[in-house]
């Protein structure tokens, strides 16, 4: 969470969302209403010119200098921390249209089947809102998908609120630790590590309060 500390004041609007959120993430598990958090990140595309040297006992593996950049991909990423559920996209772009498709993808994602309501927190990214899906779809395919999902938003400049930032931290280390040349590797690997730690049930515990928030940055506070 070392990003809060790079606030320098908290508006109310601010304190208003982050309060909501602390709440919203101490609620007791209802499958029915999942909390789900969202975020994307960026991947760039590296193929060594020379290929790797294998690590060996003590020794880990190493890398030329040389290599051929290939383009970037996007990775949607969608938590459900007290469900132990991820949902994970590669994409080529970023658009409106990708959001749109992803955001379907979900809702439409077996384990939602049952739910009558998704609590979705993203941050305030510009394709982060119904917009993106009206301007993709048809108005009842639009209408359909966001009867399920209520948008959820962080307050500005405070993604350390939203819970994706920590399973994204974890897929840095665990799955995107080292070069990825091309595409079809990279989706391989993102879906094998979703499917491993879906199956292992991998939970996240969210204990920051809102009593914790105003002892810890109360001193930021304005009007």
């Amino acid at each position: 969470m070392r990003k809060m500390w790079c606030v320098t004041k908290i508006t109310a609007q601010y304190r208003e969302r982050m309060y909501a959120l602390c709440d919203l993430y101490g609620e007791e598990y209802d499958f029915l209403y999942p909390v789900v958090c969202m975020d994307e990140k960026s991947k760039q595309l590296i193929e060594d010119s020379r290929g790797i040297i294998p690590m060996k006992p003590g020794s880990p593996a190493k890398y030329d200098y040389e290599y051929k950049r290939n383009g970037t991909r996007n990775i949607f990423v969608a938590v459900e921390p007290l469900g132990g559920k991820r949902i994970i996209k590669m994409t080529q772009t970023r658009t409106k249209a990708d959001f749109a498709h992803y955001i379907r993808d979900l809702v439409d994602h077996e384990f939602y089947s049952e739910a009558k309501q998704i609590k979705l927190v993203v941050d305030n990214l510009n394709t982060h809102n119904p917009s993106s899906l009206y301007e993709t779809f048809n108005i009842g395919e639009a209408n359909r998908i966001l009867r399920k999902i209520v948008f959820i938003y962080t307050p500005k400049h405070a993604s350390w609120l939203n819970m994706a930032e920590i399973e994204i931290n974890i897929m840095d280390r665990e799955c995107l630790n080292r070069r990825i040349g091309d595409a079809q590797t990279l989706n391989r690997e993102l879906n094998y590590w979703a499917e491993k730690r879906n199956n292992d049930l991998k939970k996240i515990q969210w204990t920051f309060t809102r009593q914790h928030a105003d002892a810890k940055l109360s001193n930021y506070y304005v009007a």
